[in-house]
């Protein structure tokens, strides 16, 4: 485990300190958890962005293949 230094805004503070009243958790607790949602958060926004990128070259080779696929059938068909 890692000590950090933190500095909050004073509105996120008192808001944090106000919701920890009602969900009974330690401070850290309630950090770390945040910390690990955002987290899931950025690595689901990033691997989606990455399939998309991925998705969009497959696609594009998808279709320079399909092509050289329909000039072979053209090239065997009877005049």
């Amino acid at each position: 485990m890692k000590i950090l230094s933190l500095k909050l805004d004073d509105s996120i503070f008192f808001e944090t300190e106000e919701l920890l009243n009602y969900v009974k958790i330690p401070r850290n607790r309630y950090i770390n958890d945040a910390i690990l949602h955002y987290n899931k958060y950025h690595k689901k926004s990033f691997l989606a962005k990455k399939i998309e990128n991925e998705s969009n070259l497959v696609r594009e080779e998808s279709v320079r293949i399909l092509s050289e696929f329909e000039k072979l059938n053209e090239e065997r068909r009877p005049i």
